[in-house]
């Protein structure tokens, strides 16, 4: 199997695995609170990362990567988590997942301008085309319902390309799960410290189902999906594989109507159908 098919399915089991995010973080934030749940699910992936590590003996990250990991546990570890946490007080999880169909473009033009990357012009034809579907979609539908929300989720897509492109280009030196790992260990002793100023008093009006969110929030959506992330990007191509991210709000819409049983409306679902049929454009003109 040669390394952009490898890269792909590593990319498609990451994005599986990125869907639950957004339903497990608003099943946690029902009783969590957003900065709390932010720093708590750092602090658990840091401390399986941090164990990961020893057990396999990893050489600590040069000086000269400890920015690229500052950058990318701004975007994903801190940044993402906190912003769409704070957003989903505001909106639901099915109409937070729409805007991950704008995630593509981002780690592409991040892909670009941190990796050198640079895909075929009309690479960026489907890519914006996803995008704006996107973008229209909220306008028309959401926008006005939560302006505070939406503003906050279109943040969090812009700190998480960021992110997701600087980690990639940093996987193909250190290595996928490395470059997750220690971007965890990296951000572990501030998180740790937030936490004990923002531990609730109590946990025992915390419910079966916010547990079960912050459970997969730290140990799926922090660490195990980066694994075959960032290993996807490396190998796949930062452009071409991160429009598997057009993917995710299918499979997020799913859980949330499965699991929370928030209403889909056809409006989300014919959104999600377009900027589906994008992907395999945006494929073909990747690099």
């Amino acid at each position: 199997m040669d390394r952009t098919t490898t890269g792909w399915i590593n990319g498609f089991l990451g994005v599986l695995i990125f869907s639950g995010s957004l339903p497990a973080t608003r099943a946690a934030v029902m009783d969590f609170d957003p900065v709390f749940l932010t720093v708590a699910r750092a602090a658990i992936a840091g401390a399986l990362a941090l164990c990961l590590l020893l057990v396999f003996r990893q050489p600590k990250p040069t000086r000269a990567d400890l920015f690229s990991l500052a950058i990318v546990a701004f975007g994903v570890v801190l940044g993402f988590p906190l912003l769409t946490a704070l957003a989903l007080e505001h909106v639901t999880s099915a109409h937070s997942i729409v805007f991950v169909g704008l995630l593509p473009l981002a780690t592409a033009v991040f892909g670009v301008l941190r990796g050198g990357e640079r895909p075929h012009p009309a690479f960026w034809l489907f890519s914006c085309l996803g995008s704006a579907l996107v973008a229209g979609f909220a306008l028309t539908q959401g926008f006005s319902a939560s302006p505070v929300g939406d503003l906050l989720m279109l943040a969090a897509i812009i700190v998480c390309g960021l992110g997701y492109a600087e980690g990639a280009s940093l996987s193909r030196k250190l290595g996928g799960w490395q470059v997750i790992c220690w971007a965890l260990v990296l951000s572990l002793p501030v998180m740790i410290g937030i936490g004990l100023f923002t531990n609730p008093p109590s946990f025992e009006m915390v419910n079966g189902a916010a547990w079960t969110g912050l459970a997969y929030v730290s140990v799926f959506s922090m660490l195990i999906g980066f694994v075959f992330w960032y290993r996807g990007l490396a190998l796949g191509g930062v452009a071409g594989v991160g429009q598997l991210q057009l993917l995710q709000p299918f499979f997020g819409l799913t859980l949330a109507a499965a699991l929370l049983h928030e209403p889909v409306s056809w409006a989300m679902l014919a959104v999600t159908g377009a900027i589906v049929l994008c992907v395999a454009g945006a494929k073909k003109f990747a690099k």
